[in-house]
Order: structure tokens, then C-alpha cells, then sequence
């Protein structure tokens, strides 16, 4: 091996005080990376284990549901609610169940489910579904204006027919019938020619009779 001229022996001797200065730092920084990947990689895992269970649990929660046994449906859904709530599975599962609760006329459970997923779902159709069921509970019960909140709540366009239907009813239950003709026009504008529906607002804005 060639003897190393001044030149290189003095880039080595920097080179060796650079790496006893930094040799912490680097390893530290190597070792963060490693178990970042790491935790990347077990979130991951955590996740899809997640991902399976709720769907195990959503399974059972669908046999209930078969069942029609409104007790058992409720645990189930809770259940996957409190386990996973950050699924999509127990989003659906509230819903459903809360739609079992108010055909049962058990509107205090449905609302509470329907409060649940307003707070949990991570899809905004699913949050969508909710204030409009929780608007028309709150209509049942004339609590008018907290219906009328939920209808003003932000929404994805699609529902824009169907929120401002509800808002016209809430309107006319308050004896509103100008700003319950505004929303049954409104609404009636939103759903396609085609639509059935149509028929049904034209319904309501005929018994309110011509605008004044």
C-alpha cells in the first residue's frame, strides 16, 4: 500500500475529527429515520388490523340487523362505534341503527347516534345523512329551531333538493308560508326533471296556494 502524501494524511485526520464531532448527531438522525420508518410501517399494520376487526364487528352488526332484534343491533353498532370510530364501518353502522331506533320510535337513541356520527364520520355524505335525519326528528318534535340549524349546516350539493324540502316543511310548521314557498322552489329546481320527487314539492307549494 502506498504511504499517504501530507495532503491526503491531513483530509483523513479532518475527516476523523468531523465524524468524532458529528458521529452522535448522524446516528441520532439515522436512528429517528429508522424508527420512523419503522412506526410508518406499524401504523400501517395497526390500521389494516384495525380495518379487519371493524369489518369482522360490521359483519356481526349486519346479522343483527337481519335479526331485527333492535336491542342487539344497538350493541353491535355501539360496539363499533366505540372500538373504531374512525372507520367508515362505524359510521354506517350508527346510521343504520339509528334508522332502526326512530322506525321504533326510540328517537333519543336515534338522535344520539345521529349526533355521533355529525362528530366522527370522515365522509361528508355520511354527515350529510345525519343532519337531515336529525332535522326531521327535530321537526317531529317542534323543535324548530334547532331543525333549522341542522338544514343550514354546510352540505355537498347533491342534497341541496332534499335539505331545502325539509327546510320548507320546518318553515311551514311555523306557519312561515312565504319562506316555505322560497325553499319548496328552491328544492324543486334541485331535482332533475325527471324525478318523482318533483311531484311530491309541487304538492306542498300548491297547498300554500299562489304568492301574494
Amino acid at each position: 500500500m502506498a504511504a499517504l502524501d501530507t495532503h491526503e494524511q491531513e483530509q483523513i485526520e479532518a475527516i476523523k475529527a468531523w465524524w468524532n464531532d458529528n458521529s452522535r448527531w448522524l446516528l441520532g438522525v439515522f436512528l429517528i429515520a429508522a424508527l420512523s420508518m419503522a412506526g410508518w410501517r406499524g401504523w400501517h399494520y395497526y390500521k389494516n388490523n384495525q380495518a379487519q376487526e371493524a369489518a369482522t364487528l360490521f359483519h356481526q352488526f349486519s346479522e343483527q340487523l337481519g335479526r331485527g332484534d333492535a336491542k342487539l343491533v344497538n350493541d353491535a353498532a355501539a360496539a363499533l362505534m366505540d372500538k373504531f370510530p374512525s372507520t367508515v364501518y362505524a359510521t354506517r353502522a350508527a346510521l343504520m341503527a339509528a334508522l332502526v331506533s326512530e322506525e321504533l320510535k326510540n328517537l333519543e337513541s336515534a338522535k344520539k347516534q345521529l349526533y355521533w356520527i355529525i362528530e366522527h364520520a370522515t365522509e361528508d355524505t355520511m354527515r350529510d345523512v345525519a343532519h337531515l335525519r336529525l332535522a326531521a326528528i327535530l321537526l317531529d318534535e317542534k323543535n324548530f329551531a334547532d331543525a333549522l340549524m341542522h338544514l343550514d349546516a354546510k352540505h355537498t350539493a347533491s342534497f341541496d333538493g332534499l335539505y331545502s324540502d325539509l327546510k320548507g316543511d320546518v318553515l311551514n310548521a311555523q306557519g312561515q308560508s312565504d319562506s316555505a314557498r322560497t325553499a319548496y322552489k328552491l328544492a324543486y329546481e334541485k331535482f332533475d326533471a325527471q324525478s318523482s320527487y318533483r311531484n311530491l314539492i309541487q304538492m306542498k307549494l300548491d297547498s300554500l296556494g299562489l304568492a301574494k
